[in-house]
């Protein structure tokens, strides 16, 4: 068999690794969309690598759109096999491919009036949310710790990878002439002391492993004392400043996760009685299905629920749907939380957060979680003196800060003992993907000192025989 890097390879975006086996079958791991790539975004998310009616099996490890963000474009051009998930991904995609397809169509009207203002003709969107609503006809829920028959001579098993709700480390299982091949796909690694999930789980050894390596040259902060800067930027910003703080953060996920760790300090006493505001349609849907699925949740976030029946729900705190609730934000002048997607900043109501709160000194911006670089997200971090928002150049003046600690990527430590679930000397190739160009050759460098062999960091378009 051959297995093709097409995207996410040197770079954490885009994740697409397609295998072709000898008796003709193509799956693809993962499916997700380019993102923070300017104008060439576009371009790269259009160039599928494969005839998408000619796949016949998408396996996806988790929900984020960089992993699942192009299945209904591919359904789109004709796509019409199986995905294959856990049942939590197959929930969380609902709702996220949904929410994506409608901010392709809403982000083309803005972009072609643009256009039009330019004397150039109108583009269309990548895919609608009717194309993504669609293609939800295709997955295939599986349990965790089950395999699961692709066909006759294809099985895949998904093992809790810890990175998000649904995550799992994919081992695919395939005969050809006779001869069993193991391929264990890791997705997104995630991390030993979550706040919410279990750990991640040790997966079935393989031939060859496909991993990531985001923070393959980092490590993170403890994560007791990220809690506690968390509370001293809120005292700071909403108590003696008396400003807002804005949290861009994913809508699946790390939102659920600040607020867990919020609803604790109220639980302990601790936190302002000011209002916090969770600004995102599909954050506030997305918890509902973390509700759903309390069995994924960690000890420590069962024992609160001994005393606290919903850990993501305290008396200042708001969900909001309606935009027009989401605008009035922009109004208020007393001190509030507003945590709001996407954790990158690159689309959804946090822009307009930003836009708004970005040049006033009393305000603070906290990142919590990777900004890929080129993002908006980065690009504040980088420290610059004014920034463009939807074309217009705002002065920073709030106080910017980050934490890292609540990043649902494993660091190369977390990662590097993750692995040792394998033995070395039976895995006859490991490739690392998902990483920038420092991260991955970092990794790799630790990972071959620790007795792994063949540690392969292919570039985009590469291919490789199994």
């Amino acid at each position: 068999m051959k297995i093709k890097f097409i995207g996410a390879a040197q770079e954490v975006t885009g994740s697409k690794h397609l295998i072709t086996t000898l008796h003709g079958k193509t799956i693809m791991l993962d499916c997700g969309s380019f993102q923070g790539k300017g104008l060439e975004t576009d371009s790269l998310n259009r160039n599928t690598g494969i005839e998408p009616k000619d796949l016949d099996h998408i396996v996806l490890t988790h929900a984020h759109i960089d992993h699942s963000g192009l299945i209904p474009y591919f359904y789109k051009l004709g796509f019409r096999g199986s995905v294959i998930c856990t049942h939590a991904t197959r929930d969380l995609c609902a709702i996220m491919l949904s929410d994506s397809g409608f901010i392709q169509e809403h982000d083309t009207v803005w972009f072609n009036k643009k256009r039009a203002r330019q004397g150039l003709p109108p583009v269309e969107p990548i895919y609608t949310q009717k194309d993504a609503i669609n293609c939800m006809e295709l997955f295939i829920g599986v349990g965790l710790n089950r395999k699961f028959q692709i066909d006759s001579n294809t099985k895949v098993k998904f093992t809790n990878s810890g990175h998000m709700l649904g995550s799992a480390v994919a081992t695919i299982e395939i005969i050809e002439s006779g001869i069993m091949k193991r391929i264990g796909y890791t997705g997104d690694i995630g991390r030993p002391h979550h706040y919410l999930l279990r750990p991640p789980a040790a997966f079935p050894q393989c031939d060859y492993l496909i991993t990531e390596s985001t923070y393959g040259n980092r490590l993170h902060q403890e994560q007791k004392g990220a809690e506690e800067e968390l509370l001293q930027i809120v005292l700071k910003t909403c108590v003696e400043k008396k400003g807002k703080l804005i949290i861009p953060s994913f809508a699946i996920g790390r939102t659920q996760e600040i607020v867990y760790v919020l609803n604790n300090f109220y639980n302990e006493g601790r936190l302002p009685r000011i209002p916090v505001y969770v600004d995102s349609p599909l954050a506030v849907n997305a918890t509902e299905i973390f509700r759903m699925h309390l069995e994924s949740m960690n000890d420590a976030v069962q024992k609160v629920m001994d005393t606290d029946p919903d850990p993501f729900g305290f008396s200042t705190l708001r969900y909001i749907k309606n935009v027009e609730e989401s605008k009035k934000l922009n109004d208020k002048k007393e001190p509030c939380i507003i945590i709001s997607a996407s954790g990158m900043m690159e689309a959804g109501r946090v822009k307009h957060h930003l836009a708004n709160n970005i040049s006033n000194p009393k305000n603070s911006i906290l990142a919590v979680g990777y900004c890929a670089r080129n993002t908006l997200g980065a690009r504040i971090l980088a420290g610059p003196d004014e920034i463009s928002i939807f074309g217009t150049s705002h002065k920073i003046k709030a106080e910017i800060f980050k934490i890292d600690a609540f990043s649902g990527h494993g660091d190369y430590e977390e990662m590097r003992s993750y692995l040792q679930c394998q033995d070395k000397e039976k895995l006859q190739k490991v490739f690392l993907v998902h990483g920038e160009t420092n991260a991955i050759e970092s990794f790799q460098k630790v990972l071959t000192e620790d007795g792994f062999i063949s540690v392969t960091i292919p570039s985009p378009g590469d291919e490789f025989e199994l």
